[in-house]
């Protein structure tokens, strides 16, 4: 190589590189900021949707009671109440009930009315933008989580992993979530395990201490199979250094939650985490008085992170289910089985 190609050479490894960090500040700066929904007030307007599985009549029923006895004026989508296999319409009815809720000006929040299966499907389809453009109040759990990750990673929006429509609203649960959607109670907001719970003879209600200690970060997760059905696709949990990662299931065996958790460990770092907060992995019966081996898989997989990690706060597949916003900062003390949010998480 002579002179006047080896300045070419270097030439282009210094465009090369030029570029690659260019691609890598703009990276950082598509991270969108934080958009906190306006609180909402007795009265207010809210969408019930069902973008996943079919809802049963009576059960719809009950969560249009539920949303109302919480002083609320519940909108049902053109399709909420629809059939499609076993999910509530084709993915653009559902889709469109989605965006319908969100461009709506009179609707204040959009209430999932229940999980199931199917959120995945409309990922691609979700229209990011407008969702961005009319923040508001996004709530479900469950199958729900899908929408959550994708919607909180791609937009900002500050949404809840709280009660579907058809959840009881149990005065525990009632509580955790009309305090955070409406503002009544002010940070630092401690949240300790449901007493009822604490109550119940099933050893999957107790809380149990995997790896003590205290934690800060913004929080994120959902429903497992939900987090590790999203692995390798566009819409897999991101940037989760530093966070707070919440998780919960029904029904699963300990060899399905290890399944489960080693498809996390070797998809993301979790050892980035700032904390690990479980909530009760019921077996759908409330019958289990051993958790002895589900408590093993989780100090397996999680107990060598380095960070907090505790079993069993309040939170699932449950009766008292508390809520969790996407996003804002909190606390988790791993010993005493609290999570504490540090900030408001509605404007």
């Amino acid at each position: 190589m002579d002179r006047r190609e080896l300045i070419k050479a270097v030439g282009a490894i210094a465009l090369t590189a030029s570029t690659i960090k260019g691609e890598d500040s703009s990276a950082r700066r598509s991270k969108p900021r934080m958009i906190k929904p306006k609180a909402l007030k007795e009265g207010d307007q809210i969408a019930v949707v069902a973008p996943a599985s079919t809802v049963e009549p009576q059960a719809f029923d009950r969560a249009l009671a539920n949303l109302t006895a919480l002083g609320f004026r519940p909108k049902v989508g053109a399709h909420a109440r629809g059939r499609n296999g076993f999910l509530s319409g084709t993915d653009a009815e559902r889709l469109a009930d989605l965006h319908t809720a969100f461009s709506d000006k009179n609707v204040k929040a959009v209430w999932c009315v229940r999980g199931g299966g199917g959120s995945p499907r409309l990922l691609p389809l979700l229209d990011f933008e407008l969702i961005r453009k009319n923040p508001k109040v996004f709530i479900g759990f469950s199958d729900i989580t899908a929408l959550h990750i994708a919607i909180s990673q791609r937009t900002g929006l500050v949404t809840f992993h709280g009660p579907v429509g058809t959840s009881q609203y149990t005065d525990y649960t009632r509580g955790r979530v009309m305090e955070l959607l409406t503002g009544s109670a002010k940070p630092p907001i401690v949240v300790e395990p449901s007493p009822e719970s604490l109550k119940k003879e099933a050893a999957l209600f107790h809380p149990a201490t995997i790896k003590g200690g205290r934690a800060k970060g913004e929080l994120t997760g959902g429903n497992l199979s939900l987090l590790a059905a999203l692995c390798g696709t566009p819409y897999t949990l991101k940037d989760i250094a530093g966070k707070i990662l919440f998780i919960e299931d029904i029904n699963e065996p300990p060899y399905r939650v290890d399944r489960m958790l080693t498809q996390l460990r070797q998809s993301l770092d979790l050892h980035s985490l700032a904390g690990v907060a479980l909530g009760v992995f019921d077996d759908g019966a409330n019958t289990t008085k051993d958790a002895a081996p589900l408590l093993d898989v989780f100090r397996d997989r999680l107990g060598d992170l380095g960070v907090p990690v505790v079993y069993g706060l309040s939170f699932g597949h449950i009766t008292d289910n508390m809520t969790l916003p996407y996003g804002i900062k909190a606390e988790l003390d791993a010993d005493a089985a609290t999570i504490t949010f540090l900030e408001s998480a509605v404007s």
